[in-house]
């Protein structure tokens, strides 16, 4: 009588049990696990009531993304974003440039503050897009009354936020430069730059996001280029679609604007932590 051999399955390997996540990408997943299911809750919530509400205004998530994949495929969207991205540049750098001095002005010297005061408070608190008419009036359907527009937008936020930065730096490390024999544009330079950076850069991330409402809202209402041309194009169609899929990319460029400078101020600032 044969004996009947049973074939054993191979052992698995441990390898092959268990999966290990690595221990920093683990801890990736659980700092942004919010960030990353946020927006994916927010698509799927847009896409389900596009589908139920069925409402003229509100297309689906998934329409959306087909008018963006369109945009790009044909190249509108490229290059309407170079015009728009070449004026928001252009914009935030002399906002970034006069709010900068201007606001360490009259941060430093009372009698600037007094002088320029009331004349910054009350263009920042105006509504910034009435001033589009007067630019259209002075530049006309050139790209100087966007970049005007943009400027005024992003400009006196950050004129105030350096202001108050450079008002609270401890004015014993000032006095203590002093008794070193330290200039004014030492002192400057070494104690009230460094110390208000974290405050200014509060007020320049505030800046980016207004320059952006400036880009869109100066192409719409001048220039009719780039971007703000194309939603007032579609939004006069009433293609929703295609408005949210402009939106969308406006949006990207706002996060991407703020993330960069989010970096720059983590680098600048990293004492401070």
């Amino acid at each position: 009588m044969k004996q009947e051999t049973v074939a054993k399955p191979a052992p698995k390997s441990s390898a092959a049990r268990t999966v290990v996540m690595p221990r920093g990408l683990r801890s990736y997943a659980c700092r942004n696990l919010p960030e990353v299911l946020a927006p994916l809750a927010g698509a799927v919530l847009w896409e389900v009531l596009g589908w139920s509400l069925d409402l003229q205004w509100l297309p689906p998530f998934s329409k959306v993304l087909e008018a963006l994949v369109q945009f790009v495929g044909s190249g509108v969207i490229l290059a309407n974003l170079r015009s728009s991205l070449q004026a928001l540049i252009i914009g935030f750098c002399l906002s970034l440039i006069l709010g900068l001095f201007l606001g360490s002005l009259m941060g430093r010297y009372r009698y600037v503050e007094k002088a320029f005061d009331i004349y910054v408070h009350a263009l920042f608190v105006c509504p910034s897009i009435v001033f589009a008419p007067i630019f259209f009036a002075i530049f006309g359907l050139s790209d100087a009354a966007r970049i005007a527009i943009i400027v005024v937008y992003a400009m006196f936020v950050i004129v105030i936020n350096t202001a108050t930065a450079i008002r609270t730096v401890d004015p014993s490390l000032v006095e203590m430069a002093r008794s070193f024999g330290c200039g004014e544009a030492q002192i400057f330079s070494r104690i009230l730059l460094p110390a208000s950076l974290p405050l200014v850069f509060a007020g320049i991330r505030l800046g980016m996001g207004r320059a952006v409402k400036g880009m869109i809202n100066g192409e719409m209402l001048i220039a009719f280029v780039g971007l703000g041309a194309l939603a007032e194009k579609y939004g006069a169609q009433f293609d929703a679609a295609k408005v949210f899929a402009i939106a969308m990319v406006v949006l990207i460029i706002g996060l991407v604007s703020n993330a960069l400078v989010q970096m720059l101020d983590n680098r600048l600032t990293r004492w401070a932590d």
